[in-house]
């Protein structure tokens, strides 16, 4: 009964100085606070300004986007509309230039193509100059279209008679390519027209 009094005492010890550890702990994060207050105020309030500010950022972001989309819908169906026309403009410029594209290449105008090709989007630009090109007929080098340019030149070689050049543009055609089957049967004419 002694010994159970003692592991008893003992226990108290341990959740007394557990205790006072705690309350040290507070006292220290109060000291603390109070020593860096505005500090920490002017920490969370920026943090709650930018995080604020991003938010609202990206909800205008986000509502002139769909602006421009619905614009851009409206004048796939009516290229004529003047309203639309400016919004997308106001809104996303890029993806006016694509609307234009698409129309220019929609109505064979080879002249509004050669424009868009001096576009600073760099696949707008390419697609352009390769749409300008097999609408006019005629060879253009291009990054994104380089094997169907390859394709086209080989073409136009084997129509002039240049063989020997239509089958060194069709050898630069990766086997692993879409048109690498159609490359192959152009080769295999080549074979046989010779």
């Amino acid at each position: 009964m002694f010994e159970e009094n003692a592991v008893n005492i003992a226990d108290v010890k341990k959740e007394l100085s557990s205790d006072e550890k705690v309350l040290e702990s507070a006292f220290k994060l109060e000291t603390l606070y109070k020593k860096h207050k505005v500090k920490i105020w002017v920490v969370v309030v920026a943090l709650v300004v930018f995080f604020g500010g991003k938010a609202i950022q990206e909800s205008l972001h986000e509502a002139k986007l769909a602006k421009a989309n619905e614009a851009f819908l409206v004048l796939q169906k009516k290229p004529t509309d003047e309203a639309a026309f400016k919004t997308l403009e106001e809104n996303n410029p890029a993806l006016l230039e694509l609307f234009f594209y698409a129309q220019a290449a929609k109505n064979h105008d080879i002249k509004t193509l050669h424009k868009l090709a001096e576009s600073k989007n760099a696949v707008l630009s390419d697609a352009s100059q390769y749409t300008a090109g097999v609408l006019s007929k005629k060879p253009v080098d291009s990054t994104l279209y380089k094997e169907m340019a390859l394709f086209e030149e080989a073409y136009a070689a084997i129509g002039a008679g240049d063989t020997k050049t239509a089958k060194a543009k069709l050898d630069m055609i990766d086997e692993r390519s879409a048109l690498a089957v159609i490359t192959k049967f152009l080769k295999h004419s080549l074979i046989k027209a010779n």
